[in-house]
């Protein structure tokens, strides 16, 4: 990866699952599954977070580790009118504040915290399920697409720590755009 932007951010959350919540009908309920907002995470080269429910599954490598930028979801509640969500709801593994995710579709990049580096490639949009109308406003699942976050392959193995960190980044990005909805050109996916 030749980087040549750097951007400061914070990690809030790391959020680490071996089961899914969100699967069935919303009207029967999410799954109780353990869920840990960790203080930091291993992150396996191709495989995804250890002890989470994507990790090492062959459906899921190109997809292993999911991030969304807190900004998005602040600005969704301010659109839906409703208090601020709870930034675990969505299940996205890492919640950043700082981040401008959208442009990293296609790219990779890498996340610094405290000692260790994290690589990365950007794959696809995560995009929202229709459970986000249950479980965060109704609406919020129309008002969330195109700001899901994204879904990355790990190419190093790792450690991300919650607090502040870096993202170092091989196109610049603008962070004053995390919270707006993005439209991805299919043209940047390999």
């Amino acid at each position: 990866m030749t980087a040549s932007y750097r951007y400061d951010v914070e990690i809030l959350h790391l959020l680490v699952s071996p089961g899914h919540a969100y699967f069935g009908r919303a009207r029967d309920g999410a799954a109780e599954v353990p869920t840990t907002d960790a203080e930091q995470v291993e992150v396996v080269n191709g495989k995804g977070i250890v002890g989470d429910r994507f990790f090492g599954k062959a459906a899921h490598m190109d997809a292993a580790v999911t991030l969304i930028a807190v900004e998005a979801l602040e600005a969704i509640a301010a659109e839906l009118g409703v208090a601020p969500f709870d930034p675990l709801i969505p299940r996205r593994n890492v919640v950043l504040r700082g981040a401008h995710l959208a442009p990293l579709v296609g790219e990779e990049f890498a996340l610094v915290s405290r000692d260790g580096l994290v690589r990365l490639r950007g794959g696809r949009p995560a995009h929202p399920c229709a459970w986000m109308d249950q479980v965060l406003a109704p609406g919020a699942h129309a008002a969330m697409r195109g700001r899901g976050g994204i879904r990355c392959q790990p190419l190093s193995d790792g450690t991300l720590f919650r607090g502040p960190a870096v993202l170092i980044s091989p196109v610049p990005l603008e962070p004053e755009k995390a919270g707006q909805a993005a439209v991805l050109r299919a043209s940047r996916l390999p």
